[in-house]
């Protein structure tokens, strides 16, 4: 049997969709769960090799259930990710007219992307959340709502009609989603790269956050990501998941994460992997002062001094 990969289902959502662009995906038995907990799960227990979920968009910003079951349970680590471009069509049972619509359905990640046109159109109707957009098409199609938000593709999969199509409030809205699996060594840097963790401070106090932003400030690092996300030790107890620019294996990069090994109650690494959005050749080059040969530098001529040698 192949090895499997677990995603976001059912058949038909953005997730499927993100999937099949990974070249390995077609050597792989590809399994729709239910939820993202339920995917990312799979992979802990090892019913499967690897996850397939959303984590970001370019609206809302981070999926906080992905995010959060990153932060929590047995450590995983991403090692891909794709964006992919979103557009929403509204999918109907046949013949169902647009004066008909009374309720709706969606992921929750869908509404703020769709929000202005349902006001503008379908400004009566109650919206409900779905497990995903394709399982809001499924619902539909079961005839528990009258109209949900999921690609154009979903409708032939539930013998839908796509009512509207190119539906979204923002231009050019992506997700970004990520290829996740249990905690190995990061793949070889490809010199357009991305850095995960999750940072958990000592203690509250004035200046914390600087404090952890500090070590990749000072070593130049590009910050591409920064989300707080509630520990549930209390009001005002957060948790930041940070995506940086480079690779655990860049001198900068490994500096920043023993840097803020010190400092922190907690790091958590979720993987250093090729960035989606950018080439190698089209990555900015370093500050003065961060590249590898300059801390390499650096730390000769302090040896050099703890010998007696400068």
């Amino acid at each position: 049997m192949p090895a499997s990969y677990a995603y976001l289902g059912p058949e038909g959502t953005f997730t499927e969709v993100a999937l099949r662009t990974l070249p390995e995906a077609a050597t792989r038995e590809l399994v729709p769960m239910v939820s993202v907990p339920a995917a990312l799960d799979a992979v802990r227990s090892g019913e499967a090799e690897a996850a397939f979920v959303p984590i970001e968009n370019s609206v809302e910003g981070g999926i906080t259930t992905t995010l959060d079951e990153l932060v929590a349970g047995e450590p995983l680590m991403i090692y891909r990710e794709v964006l992919l471009s979103i557009t929403f069509a509204l999918l109907v049972r046949p013949g169902t007219k647009l004066s008909e619509i009374k309720t709706v359905t969606a992921h929750p990640a869908a509404q703020p992307q769709v929000r202005n046109w349902l006001k503008a159109n379908l400004p009566d109707a109650v919206w409900e959340s779905a497990a995903s957009n394709a399982d809001g098409a499924r619902l539909v199609q079961e005839g528990r709502y009258d109209a949900a938000f999921a690609g154009e593709f979903a409708a032939a999969r539930y013998g839908l009609q796509a009512l509207e199509t190119g539906i979204h409030d923002a231009e050019n809205a992506q997700t970004r989603f990520v290829l996740v699996g249990r905690p190995a060594r990061p793949a070889a840097p490809t010199g357009a790269d991305k850095t995960s963790v999750v940072l958990w401070q000592r203690d509250d106090h004035p200046g914390g956050l600087r404090d952890l932003l500090g070590e990749f400030a000072v070593r130049g690092i590009n910050l591409m990501l920064l989300q707080s996300r509630p520990t549930g030790a209390g009001i005002g107890n957060y948790c930041f998941c940070i995506d940086a620019e480079g690779h655990i294996s860049d001198r900068r990069v490994a500096e920043a994460l023993m840097g803020l090994k010190r400092i922190c109650l907690q790091v958590r690494f979720l993987g250093s992997y090729p960035r989606a959005d950018i080439k190698p050749e089209a990555v900015r080059p370093p500050l003065p002062g961060t590249s590898d040969d300059e801390f390499v530098s650096a730390s000769d001529w302090v040896a050099r001094c703890q010998d007696g040698r400068f």
